[in-house]
């Protein structure tokens, strides 16, 4: 049997246009507090700033993704997410000195962790805190 067979058996949507899906090319968060968000990516994060769409649109480059920080408007006209409850997490991943260089320099500008550097026993090395909004961030490596 050939490999594509093989693929093609175990998946119910062989021939699907969304195939051609190789990465994810924009992660839009939408914000509470565009100022507080603004000021953590850039001031504390210091993501590059890619451009300034509008007063409710800002993006960052990261390699090949653009991290985008918005005010739902366009297509979506969704309550906003209540405090204190987290709408999504963000990975980032840096080499296993970078962990723990991240981590002083977070404590170093005010921002609480939610978990210190750690080896986890899958095999990555961890830190997680959280941006004005409330959203998870880690930052991890490969160990």
């Amino acid at each position: 049997m050939s490999e594509e067979a093989v693929v093609n058996e175990r998946s119910p949507h062989s021939g699907s246009a969304f195939q051609a899906i190789r990465a994810i090319d924009y992660t839009v968060i939408f914000v509470r507090d565009m100022a507080a968000m603004r000021r953590f990516y850039e001031g504390i994060l210091a993501f590059p700033l890619l451009r300034e769409l509008s007063p409710g649109w800002i993006e960052y480059r990261l390699g090949d993704n653009t991290l985008a920080l918005a005010r739902p408007s366009l297509t979506a006209n969704d309550a906003a997410t209540p405090n204190g409850i987290a709408s999504l997490q963000l990975a980032f991943k840096v080499s296993a000195a970078d962990v723990d260089r991240c981590a002083d320099e977070l404590v170093r500008q005010g921002v609480s962790l939610l978990s210190p550097p750690t080896d986890q026993a899958f095999g990555h090395r961890t830190l997680f805190f959280r941006d004005p909004d409330g959203n998870l961030l880690e930052v991890f490596a490969e160990i």
